[in-house]
């Protein structure tokens, strides 16, 4: 067959272009490539929020598609709108690059202690409403300007000092030969900041009376892709968003399982509400169950058992989604008088902010030029408060699987482990025998009785010990929805035998709005 590809003239889209040309060639077609210009192309000096219409990288090139011009429109599937032009059907997508967001930083604007490792009051640049509304929930000190043009037009801005950095979507920067050796490159999980639906993908569209094509595309199309692209973009056409509405959408397949990941906000001034689903991957209507929960947000009243301030990323998102919140730390620390071990250690573990803070206040130089180790993010933000870039930081709420991993790196060491009196030794337990383990109390933690709880409907524990703080005064009925920050405080909450436990993802404040809002 002789097939005209329809496509943008943009580095990345002739890239996209040219990568489905060779597939195309190398099954026996000759192809050519039109470049065609966009409104989104014409338009250099407007924010996408406030282009008019739907479809402004991808109008012009189904106009031609459907004037026969061209056979095939090679898109960027995240840019396509969810209704396509009538005659027009995706005949298939492509292998999907890492779907993941990215920010490349100036040397001199990087700062490896803040949140995306961008320096304070730092310039971001995007256009996109739903980077926007995600940026603002991780950092509130930043200021973020619209930022247009191509990939190597936008790097080149950033080089210019126009930003301190901009945010792009990772599979742009794999797919383009660019200049970097200058910038530093800070990927961002999909499940942490979570990207536009089908990001990654390249979507393969053509007249639908085409079936001679449709049956070659066939040879080049991704059905695994496809299954998680899917469910991705019906989350999206459920929720009538077009691809500069702030909705970010992630799927992704573990064994039979599909994790399904949302961050949605009416604008990009408002913060994101999150939301994360497991479902059998053998479900017919995951998108419909994701949108109805999104949809049927029912705010409650919430406890949380630590002190918040007025900036707290937990408190202000719920609050504006219309959630009563109240905040209260329920046990007191008290540091012990200790000395430091005489035995020499490689590494420093902190399984608590509380530890970090105490430790480096009686000892603000035991660390220099010693490994350190944070069981999450909570206690690395502490630390880099201080200026200190942990060289481990644990990724699960299951302290047990942080040990695991951290017992790889310290193999052989000796680690010095600052904790509380009584604190438990998850981490300390799954180390090698060839590894020396230094217990060192250094605070002590009581309960609090001087405390009053108005009644709530959902109850979030931060520690086994503000666990056992509560109970000395409060009974928990059966119809109270109960949330853990991790493992061992849902350990604590089943031994004093309260069931149907919901457990954050992640050990922060994101994972417990994700768990507050999935309920």
């Amino acid at each position: 067959m002789k097939i005209k590809i329809g496509t943008r003239g943009s580095d990345l889209a002739l890239w996209q272009a040219n990568y489905v040309k060779q597939q195309l060639e190398l099954i026996g077609h000759e192809v050519e490539i039109n470049i065609i210009k966009t409104q989104g192309d014409k338009i250099q000096n407007v924010s996408f929020d406030k282009l008019e219409g739907k479809g402004f990288f991808t109008k012009e090139i189904e106009d031609d598609l459907l004037n026969k011009e061209v056979d095939l429109a090679v898109h960027s599937y995240k840019d396509l709108p969810t209704q396509f032009p009538e005659g027009l059907i995706i005949a298939g997508i492509s292998s999907r690059e890492d779907p993941s967001e990215c920010l490349l930083i100036r040397r001199k604007s990087h700062d490896g202690t803040k949140p995306l490792s961008v320096k304070s009051k730092g310039i971001i640049g995007t256009s996109s409403v739903r980077r926007k509304s995600q940026l603002m929930a991780i950092r509130n000190d930043i200021e973020i300007k619209p930022l247009r043009g191509n990939v190597p037009t936008r790097v080149q801005k950033l080089k210019d000092g126009e930003y301190d950095a901009i945010m792009l979507a990772y599979a742009g920067v794999l797919r383009l030969p660019l200049e970097l050796g200058d910038l530093f490159l800070h990927r961002i999980d999909p499940d942490y900041f979570v990207p536009a639906p089908a990001q990654g993908a390249l979507a393969y569209q053509i007249r639908e009376d085409n079936k001679e094509l449709q049956a070659e595309i066939q040879k080049i199309n991704n059905p695994y892709s496809g299954e998680t692209v899917g469910v991705e973009r019906e989350i999206l056409r459920l929720f009538e968003g077009g691809c500069q509405v702030p909705i970010g959408v992630y799927c992704s397949r573990n064994e039979d399982k599909l994790n399904v990941y949302v961050s949605k906000s009416k604008s990009g001034d408002e913060l994101s509400l999150r939301y994360h689903g497991e479902f059998d991957s053998s479900q017919n209507d995951i998108a419909i169950n994701v949108v109805n929960k999104v949809n049927g947000l029912n705010p409650t009243s919430v406890f949380i058992s630590k002190d918040l301030d007025n900036d707290n990323l937990f408190l202000k998102t719920l609050t504006a989604y219309g959630y009563s919140v109240q905040g209260q730390s329920l046990i007191e620390i008290k540091p012990l008088e200790t000395e430091l071990p005489k035995d020499k250690f490689d590494w420093i573990f902190f399984s608590s902010k509380n530890g970090v803070n105490i430790f480096f206040d009686k000892f603000p130089k035991a660390a220099n030029k010693i490994q350190i180790g944070v069981i999450g993010e909570g206690t690395k933000s502490v630390l880099n408060e201080l200026n200190i870039i942990p060289d481990f930081v644990g990724h699960s709420s299951d302290t047990i699987e942080v040990g695991k991993s951290f017992s790889v790196l310290s193999n052989g060491d000796t680690v010095l482990f600052p904790k509380s009196r009584n604190g438990l030794d998850n981490v300390k337990d799954q180390l090698t025998p060839e590894t020396k383990a230094l217990d060192f109390p250094i605070y002590e933690t009581t309960l609090r009785s001087d405390f009053e709880i108005p009644e709530s409907e959902i109850l979030v524990f931060t520690s086994p010990s503000n666990v056992e703080a509560y109970l000395t005064k409060y009974q928990i009925d059966d119809n109270k929805k109960v949330l853990a920050i991790g493992n061992t405080t849902e350990k604590a909450l089943k031994e004093n035998g309260i069931k149907n436990i919901i457990t954050a993802r992640l050990p922060n404040d994101l994972g417990l709005l994700e768990a507050v809002f999935s309920i």
